[in-house]
């Protein structure tokens, strides 16, 4: 399919400003929220959101910058979103349901529980660098909207949270890991390590070996503890 058709159908308003046919828009609104979401327009629009947001701030972040880069006119956007609050929801719902997505699929090739919690430790921190512009929105854009923070529930942060919860729970049943340790606390205690590493390799733009390096002191730490074993 040639990329031109999928932009929307464009007229020039008044003082040359574009604006979408109504007939256009029109279609759109009638589509249900499944058809909304599985558009090639709210995909760009998603995608484009990540880049601005990255580049810009969320709060310096106009929506018609997000529809230029999303080669959409302006008004395309609310038929898809009700204003920046809710694209910045959306990005890190779409995003957290891919890696959720990805992490189970790379988990479900290693049996030995313990080899499967270092797996997770590594995935997390190996998303830094293979989207450094999702990493940066995820870890420090998202942090900006009061909505997010205030008001939003957020269902796909506490399925990822589970996913560690279950592999303690694993070990535990496996004889490998010690009953008394809280899956629970665990998962907050883990998630909470890779959450400051990775804010901290976002906000000081270190080397990469530092992911690599913080991913095997995780490892120890979490797994093995910090005391050293007497001879």
């Amino acid at each position: 399919m040639n990329f031109k058709t999928l932009v929307p159908v464009k007229k020039p308003g008044p003082g040359g400003r574009v604006f979408n046919v109504k007939s256009k828009g029109q279609a759109i609104k009638g589509l249900g929220e499944a058809e909304r979401e599985g558009s090639d327009k709210y995909r760009r629009i998603l995608e484009s959101a990540i880049r601005v947001f990255a580049q810009k701030g969320f709060h310096n972040t106009k929506v018609s910058e997000i529809a230029d880069e999303a080669q959409v006119a302006d008004g395309t956007i609310y038929l898809y979103f009700k204003n920046k609050d809710e694209i910045l929801i959306k990005v890190f719902e779409e995003s957290l349901s891919q890696i959720i997505r990805r992490c189970q699929e790379e988990l479900e090739k290693i049996p030995d529980p313990i080899e499967r919690i270092k797996r997770f430790i590594w995935f997390h921190l190996e998303l830094l660098e293979e989207n450094q512009a999702l990493a940066e929105v995820l870890q420090v854009e998202l942090r900006q909207s009061n909505k997010f923070m205030k008001e939003y529930l957020p269902s796909q942060w506490l399925a990822y949270l589970e996913i560690i919860a279950n592999l303690i729970r694993e070990g535990q049943k496996a004889g490998m890991i010690r009953e008394e340790i809280s899956p629970g606390i665990f998962k907050r205690a883990l998630f909470g390590a890779l959450d400051e590493i990775s804010l901290h390799w976002v906000l000081t733009k270190k080397e990469k070996s530092y992911i690599r390096n913080s991913a095997e002191q995780l490892c120890q730490i979490f797994l093995y503890g910090v005391i050293k074993k007497q001879d």
